[in-house]
């Protein structure tokens, strides 16, 4: 179970990082943007960590302060909320 969930997180977070380079490709060259509720998706559903280097890396929505702020709190909720749930998890099996 515990290998699978890390091989889960890995995922998430290599398509959150992907999503990330992907609207950047998207804004410089003109084409259909990403929305940003997408964006924030991922960083919700434990991506957050991929979308923050996505961001960082490719210099992209670092200006923009509700993404500077609100994916690092997307990123302690969500996994404060999978840590919850795992620790829920132990004690039930």
């Amino acid at each position: 179970m515990e290998k699978l969930l890390w091989i889960l997180l890995a995922a998430v977070n290599l398509g959150g990082f992907l999503v990330c380079g992907w609207d950047k490709l998207a804004a410089k060259r003109g084409w259909r943007r990403v929305r940003e509720r997408t964006l924030f998706l991922w960083a919700g559903l434990w991506g957050g960590p991929g979308v923050l280097a996505g961001m960082y890396l490719f210099r992209h929505k670092t200006r923009h302060l509700s993404f500077v702020i609100g994916v690092p709190l997307l990123i302690v909720a969500s996994y404060g909320g999978l840590w919850l749930l795992w620790q829920l998890w132990e004690r039930v099996f």
